[in-house]
Protein backbone atom coordinates (compact mmCIF):
# COMPACT_ATOMS: atom_id res chain seq x y z
CA UNK A 1 0.00 0.00 0.00
CA UNK A 2 2.99 2.35 0.53
CA UNK A 3 3.54 2.35 -3.25
CA UNK A 4 0.16 3.97 -3.89
CA UNK A 5 0.08 7.72 -4.57
CA UNK A 6 -1.95 10.05 -2.32
CA UNK A 7 -5.69 9.78 -2.92
CA UNK A 8 -5.97 13.50 -3.80
CA UNK A 9 -3.69 12.94 -6.82
CA UNK A 10 -5.85 10.07 -8.04
CA UNK A 11 -9.11 11.96 -7.61
CA UNK A 12 -7.66 14.93 -9.49
CA UNK A 13 -6.47 12.67 -12.31
CA UNK A 14 -9.87 10.94 -12.44
CA UNK A 15 -11.61 14.30 -12.81
CA UNK A 16 -9.29 15.34 -15.65
CA UNK A 17 -9.72 12.01 -17.47
CA UNK A 18 -13.49 12.08 -17.05
CA UNK A 19 -14.05 15.73 -17.97
CA UNK A 20 -11.33 15.89 -20.64
CA UNK A 21 -10.04 19.26 -19.49
CA UNK A 22 -7.80 20.56 -16.72
CA UNK A 23 -9.82 23.76 -16.63
CA UNK A 24 -13.13 21.93 -16.13
CA UNK A 25 -11.53 19.60 -13.57
CA UNK A 26 -10.25 22.60 -11.62
CA UNK A 27 -13.72 24.15 -11.62
CA UNK A 28 -15.35 20.90 -10.54
CA UNK A 29 -12.81 20.35 -7.73
CA UNK A 30 -12.93 24.04 -6.70
CA UNK A 31 -9.17 24.49 -7.04
CA UNK A 32 -6.97 26.52 -9.38
CA UNK A 33 -5.81 25.16 -12.73
CA UNK A 34 -2.12 25.34 -11.69
CA UNK A 35 -3.02 23.17 -8.69
CA UNK A 36 -4.47 20.57 -11.04
CA UNK A 37 -1.38 20.72 -13.24
CA UNK A 38 0.90 20.31 -10.23
CA UNK A 39 -1.13 17.31 -9.00
CA UNK A 40 -0.84 15.64 -12.42
CA UNK A 41 2.92 16.25 -12.49
CA UNK A 42 3.29 14.78 -9.00
CA UNK A 43 1.30 11.70 -10.07
CA UNK A 44 3.44 11.28 -13.19
CA UNK A 45 6.58 11.46 -11.05
CA UNK A 46 5.12 8.80 -8.76
CA UNK A 47 4.22 6.31 -11.52
CA UNK A 48 7.28 7.12 -13.64
CA UNK A 49 5.43 7.79 -16.91
CA UNK A 50 3.70 10.64 -18.70
CA UNK A 51 -0.05 10.40 -18.21
CA UNK A 52 -1.16 13.48 -20.15
CA UNK A 53 -0.10 14.60 -23.62
CA UNK A 54 0.22 18.34 -23.17
CA UNK A 55 1.04 18.95 -26.84
CA UNK A 56 -2.66 18.72 -27.71
CA UNK A 57 -5.38 21.24 -26.97
CA UNK A 58 -7.11 20.25 -24.83
CA UNK A 59 -4.55 17.90 -23.34
CA UNK A 60 -5.29 14.21 -23.92
CA UNK A 61 -4.35 11.05 -22.05
CA UNK A 62 -1.36 9.02 -23.13
CA UNK A 63 -1.61 5.24 -23.42
CA UNK A 64 -0.29 4.95 -19.86
CA UNK A 65 -2.83 7.54 -18.79
CA UNK A 66 -5.67 5.56 -20.32
CA UNK A 67 -4.57 2.42 -18.46
CA UNK A 68 -4.43 4.26 -15.15
CA UNK A 69 -7.71 6.06 -15.83
CA UNK A 70 -9.57 2.77 -16.20
CA UNK A 71 -8.05 1.41 -12.99
CA UNK A 72 -8.74 4.59 -11.01
CA UNK A 73 -12.31 4.80 -12.31
CA UNK A 74 -12.98 1.18 -11.30
CA UNK A 75 -11.25 1.55 -7.93
CA UNK A 76 -13.01 4.77 -6.95
CA UNK A 77 -16.30 3.27 -8.15
CA UNK A 78 -15.82 0.26 -5.86
CA UNK A 79 -14.98 2.52 -2.94
CA UNK A 80 -18.08 4.61 -3.60
CA UNK A 81 -20.21 1.47 -3.81
CA UNK A 82 -18.74 0.11 -0.58
CA UNK A 83 -19.50 3.37 1.22
CA UNK A 84 -23.09 3.25 -0.01
CA UNK A 85 -23.37 -0.36 1.17
CA UNK A 86 -22.02 0.62 4.59
CA UNK A 87 -24.46 3.52 4.85
CA UNK A 88 -27.27 1.19 3.87
CA UNK A 89 -26.21 -1.38 6.47
CA UNK A 90 -25.92 1.26 9.16
CA UNK A 91 -29.39 2.59 8.42
CA UNK A 92 -31.33 -0.58 7.63
CA UNK A 93 -29.80 -3.61 9.35
CA UNK A 94 -33.23 -4.67 10.53
CA UNK A 95 -34.73 -4.34 7.04
CA UNK A 96 -32.60 -6.79 5.09
CA UNK A 97 -31.57 -10.44 5.05
CA UNK A 98 -28.66 -12.13 3.28
CA UNK A 99 -29.24 -15.62 1.90
CA UNK A 100 -26.59 -17.99 0.51
CA UNK A 101 -27.55 -20.77 -1.89
CA UNK A 102 -26.24 -22.48 -5.01
CA UNK A 103 -26.39 -20.74 -8.38
CA UNK A 104 -28.94 -23.24 -9.69
CA UNK A 105 -31.14 -22.88 -6.62
CA UNK A 106 -30.97 -19.10 -6.81
CA UNK A 107 -31.68 -18.94 -10.56
CA UNK A 108 -34.43 -21.52 -10.91
CA UNK A 109 -36.11 -21.75 -7.50
CA UNK A 110 -35.55 -18.77 -5.22
CA UNK A 111 -35.46 -15.77 -7.55
CA UNK A 112 -38.77 -16.56 -9.31
CA UNK A 113 -40.47 -16.72 -5.90
CA UNK A 114 -39.03 -13.52 -4.42
CA UNK A 115 -41.76 -11.40 -6.03
CA UNK A 116 -44.19 -13.04 -3.61
CA UNK A 117 -41.92 -12.26 -0.65
CA UNK A 118 -41.61 -8.60 -1.68
CA UNK A 119 -45.38 -8.37 -2.03
CA UNK A 120 -45.70 -9.52 1.57
CA UNK A 121 -42.67 -7.65 2.94
CA UNK A 122 -41.93 -4.69 0.64
CA UNK A 123 -39.73 -3.03 3.27
CA UNK A 124 -37.23 -5.95 3.46
CA UNK A 125 -34.34 -6.26 0.99
CA UNK A 126 -33.12 -9.79 0.23
CA UNK A 127 -29.45 -10.14 -0.70
CA UNK A 128 -28.76 -13.43 -2.52
CA UNK A 129 -25.22 -14.82 -2.70
CA UNK A 130 -24.15 -17.89 -4.67
CA UNK A 131 -20.69 -18.99 -3.49
CA UNK A 132 -18.28 -20.37 -6.11
CA UNK A 133 -17.74 -23.48 -3.99
CA UNK A 134 -21.40 -24.49 -4.53
CA UNK A 135 -21.63 -25.29 -0.82
CA UNK A 136 -23.20 -22.34 1.03
CA UNK A 137 -22.10 -21.85 4.62
CA UNK A 138 -22.98 -19.48 7.43
CA UNK A 139 -20.01 -17.20 6.85
CA UNK A 140 -19.94 -13.77 8.52
CA UNK A 141 -22.67 -11.62 7.01
CA UNK A 142 -24.84 -14.59 5.97
CA UNK A 143 -28.14 -14.90 7.81
CA UNK A 144 -29.55 -18.00 6.11
CA UNK A 145 -27.94 -20.77 4.06
CA UNK A 146 -30.02 -22.99 1.77
CA UNK A 147 -28.18 -26.25 1.10
CA UNK A 148 -28.67 -29.57 -0.65
CA UNK A 149 -27.62 -32.85 0.86
CA UNK A 150 -28.41 -35.22 3.69
CA UNK A 151 -28.23 -32.68 6.53
CA UNK A 152 -26.01 -32.95 9.57
CA UNK A 153 -24.46 -29.47 9.47
CA UNK A 154 -23.29 -28.32 12.87
CA UNK A 155 -23.28 -24.53 12.67
CA UNK A 156 -26.50 -22.63 13.34
CA UNK A 157 -29.90 -24.31 13.45
CA UNK A 158 -30.93 -26.48 10.49
CA UNK A 159 -34.45 -27.34 9.34
CA UNK A 160 -35.55 -29.39 6.34
CA UNK A 161 -36.98 -27.26 3.55
CA UNK A 162 -38.28 -30.14 1.41
CA UNK A 163 -37.35 -33.61 0.23
CA UNK A 164 -35.86 -33.68 -3.24
CA UNK A 165 -36.80 -35.91 -6.16
CA UNK A 166 -34.40 -36.52 -9.04
CA UNK A 167 -35.42 -37.35 -12.61
CA UNK A 168 -33.50 -37.26 -15.91
CA UNK A 169 -34.62 -34.39 -18.14
CA UNK A 170 -33.86 -33.32 -21.67
CA UNK A 171 -35.06 -31.20 -24.55
CA UNK A 172 -38.54 -32.50 -25.55
CA UNK A 173 -37.43 -33.34 -29.11
CA UNK A 174 -34.46 -35.36 -27.84
CA UNK A 175 -36.48 -37.25 -25.23
CA UNK A 176 -39.18 -38.09 -27.78
CA UNK A 177 -36.59 -39.27 -30.32
CA UNK A 178 -34.75 -41.47 -27.84
CA UNK A 179 -37.99 -43.10 -26.68
CA UNK A 180 -39.19 -43.58 -30.26
CA UNK A 181 -35.90 -45.28 -31.12
CA UNK A 182 -36.15 -47.51 -28.09
CA UNK A 183 -33.06 -46.08 -26.40
CA UNK A 184 -32.95 -46.23 -22.62
CA UNK A 185 -30.84 -44.59 -19.96
CA UNK A 186 -28.23 -47.28 -20.53
CA UNK A 187 -27.30 -45.69 -23.86
CA UNK A 188 -28.79 -42.16 -23.98
CA UNK A 189 -26.33 -39.23 -24.26
CA UNK A 190 -25.55 -37.79 -20.85
CA UNK A 191 -24.51 -34.36 -19.55
CA UNK A 192 -22.68 -34.08 -16.25
CA UNK A 193 -22.28 -31.36 -13.62
CA UNK A 194 -18.90 -31.85 -11.99
CA UNK A 195 -16.38 -29.78 -10.10
CA UNK A 196 -14.05 -30.32 -7.14
CA UNK A 197 -16.48 -28.27 -5.04
CA UNK A 198 -19.79 -30.03 -5.72
CA UNK A 199 -18.99 -33.63 -4.88
CA UNK A 200 -21.86 -33.62 -2.37
CA UNK A 201 -24.29 -33.60 -5.32
CA UNK A 202 -25.57 -36.90 -6.66
CA UNK A 203 -24.26 -37.73 -10.14
CA UNK A 204 -25.25 -40.08 -12.92
CA UNK A 205 -23.25 -42.85 -11.23
CA UNK A 206 -25.35 -42.54 -8.07
CA UNK A 207 -28.64 -42.34 -9.95
CA UNK A 208 -27.99 -45.26 -12.31
CA UNK A 209 -26.67 -47.37 -9.44
CA UNK A 210 -29.76 -46.66 -7.32
CA UNK A 211 -32.00 -47.59 -10.26
CA UNK A 212 -30.07 -50.75 -11.07
CA UNK A 213 -29.25 -49.57 -14.61
CA UNK A 214 -26.02 -50.96 -16.04
CA UNK A 215 -24.10 -48.77 -18.45
CA UNK A 216 -20.72 -49.32 -20.06
CA UNK A 217 -19.76 -45.69 -20.71
CA UNK A 218 -20.64 -42.58 -18.73
CA UNK A 219 -18.79 -40.19 -21.02
CA UNK A 220 -20.45 -36.92 -22.01
CA UNK A 221 -20.06 -33.14 -21.81
CA UNK A 222 -19.22 -31.92 -18.31
CA UNK A 223 -19.97 -28.50 -16.79
CA UNK A 224 -18.94 -27.03 -13.46
CA UNK A 225 -22.30 -25.42 -12.69
CA UNK A 226 -25.93 -26.33 -13.13
CA UNK A 227 -26.96 -23.26 -15.11
CA UNK A 228 -24.47 -23.95 -17.91
CA UNK A 229 -25.45 -27.62 -17.99
CA UNK A 230 -29.15 -26.75 -18.18
CA UNK A 231 -28.53 -24.55 -21.21
CA UNK A 232 -26.70 -27.38 -22.96
CA UNK A 233 -29.60 -29.71 -22.20
CA UNK A 234 -32.13 -27.24 -23.58
CA UNK A 235 -30.01 -27.12 -26.73
CA UNK A 236 -30.54 -30.88 -27.14
CA UNK A 237 -27.02 -32.07 -26.37
CA UNK A 238 -28.06 -34.75 -23.90
CA UNK A 239 -29.91 -35.65 -20.71
CA UNK A 240 -29.00 -34.41 -17.26
CA UNK A 241 -30.22 -35.19 -13.78
CA UNK A 242 -33.07 -32.83 -13.00
CA UNK A 243 -33.88 -31.85 -9.44
CA UNK A 244 -37.61 -31.22 -9.11
CA UNK A 245 -37.10 -27.87 -7.42
CA UNK A 246 -34.68 -26.59 -10.05
CA UNK A 247 -35.94 -27.98 -13.36
CA UNK A 248 -39.64 -28.11 -12.49
CA UNK A 249 -40.33 -24.65 -13.90
CA UNK A 250 -38.58 -25.41 -17.20
CA UNK A 251 -40.55 -28.65 -17.45
CA UNK A 252 -43.88 -26.92 -16.96
CA UNK A 253 -42.87 -24.27 -19.49
CA UNK A 254 -42.04 -26.88 -22.11
CA UNK A 255 -38.29 -26.20 -22.30
CA UNK A 256 -37.47 -29.55 -20.67
CA UNK A 257 -39.18 -32.92 -20.55
CA UNK A 258 -38.92 -35.51 -17.80
CA UNK A 259 -37.86 -39.03 -18.64
CA UNK A 260 -40.97 -41.17 -18.29
CA UNK A 261 -40.85 -43.28 -15.13
CA UNK A 262 -37.44 -41.90 -14.21
CA UNK A 263 -38.24 -40.03 -10.98
CA UNK A 264 -36.48 -41.33 -7.91
CA UNK A 265 -35.64 -40.40 -4.32
CA UNK A 266 -31.92 -40.59 -3.50
CA UNK A 267 -32.49 -39.72 0.15
CA UNK A 268 -31.48 -36.09 -0.27
CA UNK A 269 -33.26 -32.86 0.57
CA UNK A 270 -32.90 -29.11 0.72
CA UNK A 271 -32.19 -27.67 4.14
CA UNK A 272 -32.27 -24.20 5.67
CA UNK A 273 -29.61 -23.28 8.22
CA UNK A 274 -30.02 -20.01 10.13
CA UNK A 275 -27.57 -17.92 12.12
CA UNK A 276 -27.83 -18.11 15.93
CA UNK A 277 -29.04 -14.50 16.19
CA UNK A 278 -31.65 -13.87 13.50
CA UNK A 279 -33.19 -10.45 13.03
CA UNK A 280 -36.94 -9.99 12.65
CA UNK A 281 -36.44 -9.58 8.90
CA UNK A 282 -34.52 -12.84 8.87
CA UNK A 283 -37.31 -14.55 10.81
CA UNK A 284 -39.91 -13.22 8.38
CA UNK A 285 -37.90 -14.61 5.47
CA UNK A 286 -37.40 -17.94 7.23
CA UNK A 287 -41.13 -18.34 7.90
CA UNK A 288 -41.85 -17.46 4.28
CA UNK A 289 -39.34 -19.83 2.69
CA UNK A 290 -40.35 -22.77 4.89
CA UNK A 291 -43.91 -22.35 3.59
CA UNK A 292 -42.83 -22.52 -0.07
CA UNK A 293 -43.62 -25.71 -2.03
CA UNK A 294 -40.77 -27.69 -3.58
CA UNK A 295 -42.20 -27.05 -7.03
CA UNK A 296 -44.84 -24.74 -8.32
Amino acid sequence: MDRLPPLRLLTTFEAVSRLGSMREAAARLNVTQPAVSQALKALEDHVGAALVDRSTRPASLTEAGQVLARAVRDGLGQIEGAIEDIRSLAGSEERQVTVACTLGMATYWLMPRLADFYTRFPEIAVNVQAPPTDLPVLAPGIDIAVRYGTGGWREGVTQKLFDEVVCPVGAPALVDRLLAEGQGLDSAPLIHVRSPHNQHWAGWEDYLGARGIARQRLAGPSFNNYVQAAQAVMNGRGLMLGWRSITGGAGRGGALKRWSGGAGDLGTAYWVTVAPKLSQSGQDFLDWILAQPAAG
